[in-house]
């Protein structure tokens, strides 16, 4: 049985509910601690007043909290109780809840000699007891008192600490500012509430604490002093703190997958938080391309550097040395921390290896003084049980206090984070540059000297985030002098776009060397499509296959005849092409636009436009024009402006027009080609219309004698009577009328007979008592190329000759011996009509 009335000591929080019940308080309430936490003290005692932050009416404000000495409260059975009740308040975070400040309140009896033992028994507790540190300071700010968890806390006795002022204890700015906030307490009366982060002078460390200072007043209202309740709330700030950290690395380590973008973002997130000097080294190997060996790396490490982060004088740099590789020997930090496979914590004043790789050169001693390095950290960066490299965490004198034992596992945290994402961006890059590699392989490195036009383009890969596309372009040579335009882009990003448009690339060379008309070639193009997407099986399971079933395509393609200075063209789902004019004003061609590629079943058109001399034709992808700030018709007027800036050159044209467009990079593919027409001289073409008679061809042949003389072409007369008379006399034979011979002299000397029959011949080995067959064996083997193409007015046998010495297939003619051996090899193959000129 108690002695003494029993004393209850109740916790309440902020909100007034209940989160401390001593058997004291269930022995005089009736309530068990079960039932009491939790609930509203004011509800559950039937006393509104306890649970407010007001002072409660009638109570008295002394140095050992408010009493009130006769209160009304409820009894579990119902029964009203007058106590005595005195309310302490707690220091933020106090309480447990890391948010506000709480309340102790003592319960007992009303009155008598009960009351005073409470007051005493809270003196005691409150002095002696109380996991509260409090401190009371005189109207100087100098310490007159410690309780005993003030003394535990700070270090330094009652007896030492008295007279002391708090920046005599505790170091840094907070402590000068709490002085102020003490003299603000006294003079206004109002308690300050807050955190206080320093130094403890008595050598416990850096410090953060919750504090709150209430004035101290006397019954009169003199101001005595001030008293300063002081919860220490280091290791529940850094709890708090690390695991911000680690919220933060998530969601700002690998928002790309660039493996140098990533590592700086690791550095931005250590520094200052975590680290004055954060270094990210990748093996060399893998920043070439090649995967490494699984595990642990034992021996020399050879390391490149690719992100570092400096706090000097409370400024966080970038420095200037990242992309510096180095070989560290097999007892550096960095070799066994690789070697190892584990962290490691070193003190720069420590033994090898630390200080070995410090003396290793002058510039890292220099460093090291200039900082004032202190402590490090390495880390290895390990993914998927490969090694990829090392992060150096180091302090300096921006933070005095070294790296402990416990920063390691914060350390490995972080790293493990950014090496994942390292690793993702790792194996990215790889891929990305395989595909980039097949795309390279399949786009044109650089164009093909044309007569017809002079042309210039640039080809932009996506960003890194986006993966390879399917753009191509091409400039083809087409019988006649004429040229092929090509810009398409294929669907989607990828090894399968770079592909498919290599696919789609070959067709289009071959159905342009069909010598299609642009829609008939989309309609091609078209079917082939979709035969592709059949193909590649879009119903098969594996998510690749599906990936790569559906091939869909957009493409312009254009025929530019340098003679009549016509291009026909069409549009297949393509933007439209921009002519710029030579006033230099800039406008899109109105072409029907088509399908894209792969839809099936819907027709094509084309349109034939005349591009006037000093024009400028302007083919390009989507990737060109669309961006995220801008929409189509934005892309578009943009695009006019730039191509109607004045430059020097096409090339020159083709960077200012993307500097302008994509200053940021594309975030698609992006293919621009610039093609300026030329006009081909007409003294440098020959057309005669052929009767349909067997005597017609001696004279052609002759006018063609003629004319190569004019052009100072001599040396291919023989070749080109053979050629005439063959291919003439062939139209003659089994064509049509009209018929037309055309000399063409270009880079090669052109030879075209077109008549109005559609039946095309074809090449075949004549048996050897055949009387016909060996005509086209014969343009085959005295030509470069031949072909023949489809017109609307029925087809054009052509054949091209080489102009350059010794390209031919017969020597330049020099003497009569030599013009009898080629006459008599022409006699051999057959000739229909191989007879010399006249």
């Amino acid at each position: 049985m108690d002695v003494y009335p029993p004393i209850g000591v109740v916790v309440i929080d902020r909100r007034g509910l209940v989160i401390g019940w001593t058997p004291g308080a269930e022995r005089l309430l009736g309530h068990t601690s079960a039932e009491a936490r939790g609930r509203s003290v004011a509800e559950l005692l039937d006393a509104p007043a306890l649970a407010g932050g007001e002072s409660v009416r009638g109570g008295a404000v002394s140095g050992h909290g408010e009493l009130h000495p006769d209160h009304g409260v409820r009894h579990k059975d119902g029964r009203r109780l007058s106590v005595a009740v005195t309310r302490c308040p707690l220091a933020p975070g106090a309480d447990g809840t890391g948010g506000g400040s709480g309340t102790v309140l003592l319960i007992g009896p009303p009155s008598g000699p009960e009351a005073e033992r409470l007051r005493q028994s809270l003196s005691g507790w409150v002095l002696q007891d109380s996991p509260l540190a409090l401190t009371v300071y005189d109207t100087d700010l100098r310490s007159v008192w410690h309780s005993a968890a003030m003394q535990r806390l700070s270090g330094m006795p009652d007896e030492a600490g008295r007279g002391r002022g708090l920046t005599e204890v505790l170091a840094g700015p907070d402590a000068v500012e709490w002085e102020e906030r003490m003299r603000l307490a006294m003079a206004t009366g109002e308690e300050q509430v807050g955190e206080l982060k320093g130094t403890v002078l008595t050598g416990l460390g850096s410090r953060v604490f919750s504090v709150s200072a209430t004035p101290l007043r006397d019954a009169e209202g003199r101001t005595l002093g001030v008293c300063a309740l002081v919860g220490d709330v280091t290791e529940r700030r850094r709890a708090r703190e690390r695991l911000s950290l680690l919220n933060d690395a998530s969601l700002h380590i690998g928002s790309t997958l660039d493996m140098a973008q990533t590592a700086r973002e690791l550095t931005e997130v250590s520094v200052p938080r975590f680290t004055d000097v954060a270094r990210v080294d990748l093996l060399e190997l893998i920043l070439r391309g090649e995967e490494p060996a699984p595990g642990p790396l034992a021996g020399p490490a050879q390391l490149r550097r690719i992100a570092e982060l400096t706090l000097s004088e409370g400024v966080t740099t970038a420095q200037q040395t990242a992309g510096e590789a180095d070989v560290y020997l097999a007892h550096s930090p960095a070799a066994l921390c690789l070697a190892t496979g584990r962290s490691a914590l070193y003190r720069t004043n420590e033994a090898p290896p630390i200080r070995s790789y410090i003396d290793q050169t002058p510039e890292r001693q220099a460093k090291v003084r200039r900082l004032g390095t202190h402590s490090w950290i390495l880390v290895p960066v390990k993914a998927r049980g490969t090694t990829l490299g090392v992060v150096w965490f180091t302090r300096t004198r921006e933070t005095p206090e070294s790296f402990e034992a416990d920063d390691l596992s914060l350390a490995e945290d972080l790293v493990a984070r950014a090496a994942v994402c390292l690793d993702n961006a790792r194996r990215f890059t790889r891929e990305r540059a395989a595909a980039l590699t097949l795309q390279r392989s399949l786009l044109p490195q650089r164009m093909p000297e044309q007569s017809a036009v002079e042309a210039a383009f640039r080809y932009l890969p996506a960003e890194q985030s986006s993966g390879v596309g399917g753009d191509w372009f091409d400039v083809i040579a087409l019988s006649g002098a004429r040229v092929a335009l090509v810009v398409g882009d294929v669907v989607g990003h990828g090894m399968y776009a770079a592909a498919a448009m290599g696919r789609l690339r070959a067709a289009v060379q071959t159905l342009a060397d069909v010598d299609l008309a642009p829609d008939e070639l989309l309609t091609r193009l078209d079917d082939l499509v979709l035969r592709l997407s059949a193909e590649s099986g879009a119903d098969a399971e594996p998510a690749w296959a599906q990936a790569a079933g559906d091939i869909g395509a957009t493409c312009l393609y254009a025929v530019y005849d340098p003679v009549s200075r016509r291009c026909s063209m069409a549009l297949a789902g393509h933007p439209p092409p921009a002519v710029l004019g030579s006033d230099g004003s800039a406008e899109f061609l109105d072409v029907p636009v088509g399908p894209p590629l792969g839809l099936g079943g819907l027709p094509f058109e084309s349109v034939d436009v005349a591009l006037p001399e000093g024009s400028l034709l302007a083919l390009y992808t989507d990737g060109l024009i669309h961006s995220g700030h801008r929409d189509l018709g934005e892309g578009l007027e943009a695009l006019r402006e730039a191509l109607a800036m004045p430059m020097d050159s096409l090339d020159s044209l083709c960077d200012h027009v993307v500097r302008e467009l994509l200053p940021a990079g594309p975030a698609d593919d992006a293919a621009l080609l610039l093609v300026r027409p030329r006009t081909l001289d007409e003294r440098r073409v020959a057309v005669w219309d052929v009767e349909a008679d067997a005597s017609a061809v001696a004279r052609i042949r002759s006018d063609a004698v003629r004319a190569l003389d004019q052009w100072g072409l001599e040396e291919a007369a023989f070749v080109t009577e053979l050629l005439v008379s063959e291919l003439v006399t062939n139209a003659i034979r089994y064509g049509d009328p009209p018929i037309q011979l055309r000399l063409i002299n270009d880079r090669v000397l052109i030879c075209e007979v077109s008549d109005s029959s559609s039946t095309a011949p074809h090449l075949r080995r004549a048996r050897v008592f055949d009387e016909g067959g060996r005509g086209l064996l014969l343009v085959a083997q005295l030509t470069e190329r031949w072909g023949t193409r489809q017109t609307a007015a029925g087809k054009t046998i052509w054949c091209e000759q080489s102009l350059s010495a010794g390209d031919g297939p017969f020597p330049p003619v020099e003497g009569t011996v030599a013009v009898a051996d080629a006459r008599a090899a022409a006699v051999d193959l057959g000739a229909a009509d191989a007879h010399p000129a006249p």
